[in-house]
């Protein structure tokens, strides 16, 4: 991996730091050769701290580190693009990252369709919702929705209909994030629970 580091005058690039399993941006710092090769040699991210004007770890007075998964550079060698696992919170402030945002896994419409599941069981009496009216019906009834989702897959899943299959799919996915929600789980906890085991 070749940096250009003289393409600006104090010899620094950006770094942007990227959480390596839900892939939310959590800093951005700055480096120069000798943090580049201090972040290799650690696997931990090293900066050039423009305030304190030395090689900075991240996390050496707190102990939240930031351990380096991989690193790679863009087009134009002048950025730095680092996947880590952050060891606590990455801003000096407290927060998950330096815009004051949860590091939380992030489904994209998933995680849409996952809060308009929420509201609606925080909402029950929400006129023609389907979602409101098998909440009302409770666990049971949900948990036989799943499955018999789970068997019209089965059975698709044998025929040539790839549209019926997907079609099946979507049901089943669906009424099991219902499941989830009847049961106070998310998405994230499935995907934190298949990430201990792929340990």
């Amino acid at each position: 991996m070749e940096i250009d580091f003289d393409k600006n005058n104090d010899g620094l690039v950006p770094a942007i730091v990227q959480d390596a399993v839900t892939r939310n941006v959590l800093m951005l710092g700055y480096m120069n050769k000798e943090a580049l090769a201090k972040t290799k040699e650690l696997e931990k991210v090293t900066f050039f701290s423009r305030t304190k004007n030395r090689l900075w770890t991240k996390g050496e007075e707190t102990g939240n580190y930031l351990e380096v998964v991989s690193m790679s550079a863009d087009c134009d060698r002048d950025a730095l693009l680092i996947l880590a696992n952050p060891q606590g919170p990455t801003c000096h402030l407290g927060s998950d990252t330096c815009w004051n945002e949860k590091n939380k896994s992030n489904f994209g419409f998933l995680t849409h369709l996952e809060g308009v599941i929420e509201n609606r069981k925080n909402d029950p009496d929400q006129e023609r919702s389907y979602v409101a009216s098998l909440f009302k019906k409770g666990i049971n009834k949900i948990a036989q929705k799943v499955g018999e989702e789970a068997v019209e897959v089965v059975i698709e899943a044998k025929d040539d209909d790839d549209l019926a299959f997907l079609n099946e799919s979507a049901d089943l996915l669906f009424h099991f994030m219902i499941l989830l929600q009847a049961k106070s789980f998310h998405l994230r906890d499935v995907e934190k629970t298949l990430h201990e085991r792929h340990k």
